[in-house]
Order: C-alpha cells, then sequence, then structure tokens
C-alpha cells in the first residue's frame, strides 16, 4: 500500500513538472509585446515615425560659405537670404527663427558670449519659408523680428581670420509666442526660448559660415 502512495505521488509531481516546463517554453517561445499606452506625440511609437523639420536656403549648403550679398560685405543694410522649410509637425501653430553667431570676433560686445544677429517669431505655421529681403519691424501677418542692432536682419560680420560659424535655429511651436521685443536682443532671445519650453513640436538647423576677405 505504501508502495503504490508513493509511486502515485512520485507520478503526480513528474506530470506538474512536465506541465510547468510546457508552459515556460510556451511563454519563452511568444515575441515580446509593446507597452501599453501611447509615447510622445507620435502616437505611442506604433505608426511610423514623425520625419523631422527640414530648413534649407538656395543661396549655400549647409555648412558652407554664406555669399558676401546676404553678409556686412555688402553693407549694413544687405538682404536676409531666402529660407524654405519642410515637413512640418503636424499641430504647428507658428515659427520662431533664431540666428547667432557663438564666435564672435569682440566677446566684450556681447556679455552672454555670442551675437544675436536675427530674431524672427510669430511666423505664421501655415509658411513654408521666409523671402529673400524680408521687410525691418513687425509684419501684417502678426510676425515679429530684431536683431542685436535693430528691428530687422543684421548679416554676418566676422573680420578676417578664421571662419564664424553663423546658426539659422528653426522652431516649430504649437503655439503663438507671446513675447514682446526688449531693448537688448538677447534678453529677447532667452525669453522665447522659455515661453517655448514644452510647445516646441520640431527643430532644424542650418550653418553658415563667413569672414571678411
Amino acid at each position: 500500500m505504501r508502495t503504490t502512495k508513493h509511486m502515485r505521488s512520485i507520478t503526480g509531481r513528474l506530470v506538474t513538472a512536465v506541465i510547468t516546463a510546457t508552459s515556460l517554453t510556451s511563454v519563452l517561445a511568444q515575441p515580446p509585446q509593446p507597452p501599453a499606452g501611447g509615447q510622445g506625440r507620435a502616437g505611442g511609437g506604433r505608426g511610423p515615425a514623425t520625419p523631422p523639420l527640414i530648413m534649407t536656403s538656395t543661396a549655400w549648403e549647409d555648412g558652407g560659405v554664406i555669399p558676401d550679398k546676404y553678409t556686412q560685405a555688402a553693407g549694413a543694410t544687405a538682404p536676409n537670404p531666402a529660407l524654405s522649410w519642410s515637413q512640418v509637425p503636424p499641430g504647428t501653430q507658428s515659427f520662431v527663427l533664431i540666428m547667432n553667431d557663438p564666435e564672435p570676433a569682440i566677446p566684450a560686445k556681447s556679455s552672454r558670449g555670442d551675437v544675436t544677429h536675427w530674431i524672427v517669431w510669430n511666423i505664421p505655421g501655415t509658411s513654408t519659408g521666409l523671402p529673400e529681403g524680408v521687410m525691418a519691424g513687425d509684419l501684417p501677418d502678426g510676425t515679429k523680428q530684431q536683431s542685436l542692432r535693430s528691428n530687422g536682419y543684421m548679416g554676418p560680420g566676422a573680420p578676417p581670420g578664421p571662419y564664424h560659424h553663423y546658426t539659422f535655429t528653426l522652431y516649430a511651436v504649437d503655439t503663438k509666442v507671446d513675447v514682446a521685443a526688449s531693448q537688448n536682443a538677447f534678453d529677447t532671445r532667452q525669453a522665447l526660448l522659455n515661453a517655448m519650453d514644452g510647445h516646441v513640436l520640431g527643430k532644424a538647423v542650418l550653418v553658415a559660415k563667413f569672414h571678411r576677405q
């Protein structure tokens, strides 16, 4: 009797072990499942990734030399180059453009370490670029602008020597930015960056080199 009970106990344990091993093998064989819920603005990461915002200019290739026509070599009233952008993120309500020189020739001109050459904000979200020679001041479509010296574009002006890398940065924003121009363009720029915090949908950068011959 004891032998029969002992054999039944061993058989039961063997059956349980086989079932457990089979279940574990089945679980391990299944592909990993994506986490529940969405991730970011792209809709949970299950669809195609949102393409990046792109900005270009017909005046020069990214990282190349900007023509003198758009610089202080042509005078203080040189026009801005035309800029175009594409692959605008869904939900964009306005654009902000910041052009700065992170390598100023005379740091004393800017206590913050660089020069603000052009800031343009509240560009309508339906816009696909800026034309060459944008007029100074507030524009009829609500666009506002400022630079170190005026309320319009200020072209590159690096002296002879190493190239300076003028950086055009475009932000796609999900709202209009309620910022007024201050006396100092850098302060306006900082106010814009603070106001955009948490509202940027996309960013594109275009770099132009320049120095006087």
